[in-house]
């Protein structure tokens, strides 16, 4: 028998301050409902019965947690999109929810990159329906997306300035070298061209233009000196025992 799998979403109204609610509202009309580009939400999932499904913040055990559909009172509800239907039995969704509990713990939440719509995702894809439309996690893939673009302004930031000690380096034993043959030194037949300053100093020269350019983005990430940035990652009865809201931080 097939089922509707239905999304319900809330504005992010838990701040504890009036005008900070306000604002968020506010902030979700102009950029959701005046440009259709995003704003701050939470979401749920509804399939089989009249609780929704979520995930949030808690400091032990599973973040999975559900609530009578549509009114999880730490929120103000907005409005539910139906993304398909799913042919799964109610036994093979308490799996899936089983599994969840265990993958999504709730001190794993995280504002960016591991949320309550991230979640919602995930269980839209395990039951074989759409995932959750762009503007409802889209602030937060910004947010993530920015951090990310930091990180690796950083990485490549770090790594020019290893290139420009080393390069530094080799200008330092080039100088010492032509400070030596300013000694007057002298040098076998063998070796009469490793040792002068002009061969020396174009093999310095071709160092400095060649070897001192910054590495491209795929040698970074293949560098393998640990300095990269990460950024950081029963029964058949349904999970009852898990339906506290947990808070989005």
């Amino acid at each position: 028998m097939m089922t509707d799998v239905i999304l319900h979403i809330y504005d992010v109204t838990n701040s504890g301050s009036d005008k900070t609610n306000n604002t968020i509202v506010n902030i979700n009309k102009i950029f959701k409902d005046g440009i259709g580009i995003g704003g701050i939400f939470h979401s749920a999932v509804q399939v089989y019965g009249d609780d929704e499904w979520s995930f949030g913040f808690c400091e032990q055990g599973t973040g999975v947690f559900s609530c009578p559909s549509g009114k999880n009172p730490m929120y103000t509800y907005r409005e539910c999109i139906v993304l398909g239907q799913t042919n799964f039995s109610i036994l093979k969704i308490n799996q899936i929810l089983r599994e969840l509990s265990r993958e999504w713990p709730g001190n794993s939440y995280d504002l960016l990159s591991k949320n309550c719509n991230h979640f919602c995702d995930e269980f839209c894809e395990r039951l074989g329906v759409e995932k959750l439309p762009g503007w409802v996690n889209r602030f937060a893939n910004a947010g993530d997306a920015a951090m990310e673009v930091a990180g690796n302004t950083a990485l490549r930031l770090r790594q020019a300035k290893t290139e420009i000690v080393s390069a530094s380096k080799v200008a330092y034993r080039f100088l010492l070298g032509v400070a030596n043959n300013a000694t007057g030194a002298p040098e076998s037949p063998g070796n009469s061209n490793r040792g002068t300053p002009r061969f020396q100093g174009t093999w310095f020269k071709g160092l400095v233009t060649n070897g001192a350019k910054p590495s491209s983005s795929s040698e970074i990430e293949n560098q393998d000196d640990g300095s990269c940035l990460q950024w950081q990652q029963d029964d058949e009865s349904p999970l009852r025992q898990n339906s506290q809201p947990r808070h989005d931080i």
